[in-house]
């Protein structure tokens, strides 16, 4: 990868699994599970060995989990210098944080402080409502969202909280606007499957988590970087500067990965891309969207990707 045509893209919750850590025992990268754990009080290294998938599924505890694992495989990519030609990072939801540290606008602490504050945020706006999220696969955008605004109408609370796919969207908000939505689906012939997470994220539910991050943003500096980042909430390349707004207006508005996807091809012209992190949820969406573009992936100490 030395020539710059090459995006590198980090998932979100969801990614997380029990055990998910076990692999990266005995390297040197594990390092970053002690300087994490240091930096937020979190027993991230219990988390990444011992933990079960319902704990896991704990919004804070997930997020912080899945950015140390992500971290730590971006770090052993650059030791292994085969990262030198990265035009473009991005992350869906969680994963900006950490395309943020690998672009170098976040340090590694300032991206685990932010990640740490804004878990803890969404846990504490999560209290209230019983929040959940699933993905409806095989129908059109357009027709989820006449879905989910018709139990609106009805004084039901989901919304379109992701668009990952041209015919991939997830619906976000209480349990019972979700399971709505949810009916309507399956009588349309579409296949609905719940995502494994503990809220209404991604929605106006979350709104409650906003002054929270914002406290934290403020003491965090985004620097400026050649590396671009294309930002969630409408597939853009922003400044510095604009990254507190940026990071709020994410904990309510939809992640639109599927522009973010064509910013990166089409606008930016990666030829490329490399998910990193503990799952390849990412990579195998490419795939299944045929983008043209060479798909690699690194999660794990043997993973060594030439996209």
């Amino acid at each position: 990868m030395t020539d710059l045509d090459c995006a590198v893209i980090f998932p979100g919750q969801g990614a997380q699994r029990p055990g998910m850590g076990a692999p990266w025992l005995g390297s040197p990268h594990w390092r970053i599970v002690d300087e994490v754990s240091e930096w937020t009080g979190y027993p991230v290294g219990d988390l990444l060995l011992h933990t079960g998938d319902e704990r896991l599924r704990r919004t804070d505890l997930a997020q912080i989990s899945i950015f140390t694992m992500s971290l730590m495989a971006w770090n052993h990519l650059c030791a292994n210098g085969i990262v030198t030609g990265v035009r473009a990072c991005a992350g869906h939801s969680l994963g900006e944080y950490t395309a943020l540290v690998a672009a170098g606008a976040l340090t590694p602490r300032e991206g685990a402080l932010l990640v740490a504050a804004r878990g803890a945020a969404m846990l504490a706006a999560t209290r209230g409502h019983d929040g959940t999220m699933a993905a409806i696969l095989g129908g059109e955008a357009a027709d989820i969202e006449r879905m989910a605004g018709a139990v609106r109408a009805e004084g039901g609370h989901v919304w379109v909280a992701n668009l990952n796919g041209p015919r991939q969207v997830v619906v976000s908000g209480t349990e019972p606007g979700v399971a709505a939505v949810a009916e309507q689906a399956r009588a349309a012939r579409l296949k609905v499957v719940r995502l494994r997470v503990g809220g209404a994220f991604h929605t106006p539910l979350m709104a409650a988590a906003v002054p929270a991050l914002r406290t934290a943003l403020a003491a965090a500096e985004f620097r400026r970087t050649t590396v671009r980042i294309v930002a969630d909430v409408d597939a853009s390349v922003y400044s510095p500067r604009r990254w507190r707004r940026l990071a709020e207006q994410q904990l309510t508005a939809p992640v639109r990965w599927t522009d973010v996807l064509e910013a990166l091809v089409d606008r930016l012209g990666c030829t490329r891309v490399v998910e990193v992190g503990p799952t390849r949820v990412l990579a195998k969406s490419l795939g299944r969207q045929r983008v043209p573009v060479r798909v690699g992936y690194c999660g794990y100490p043997g993973d060594l990707p030439v996209a």
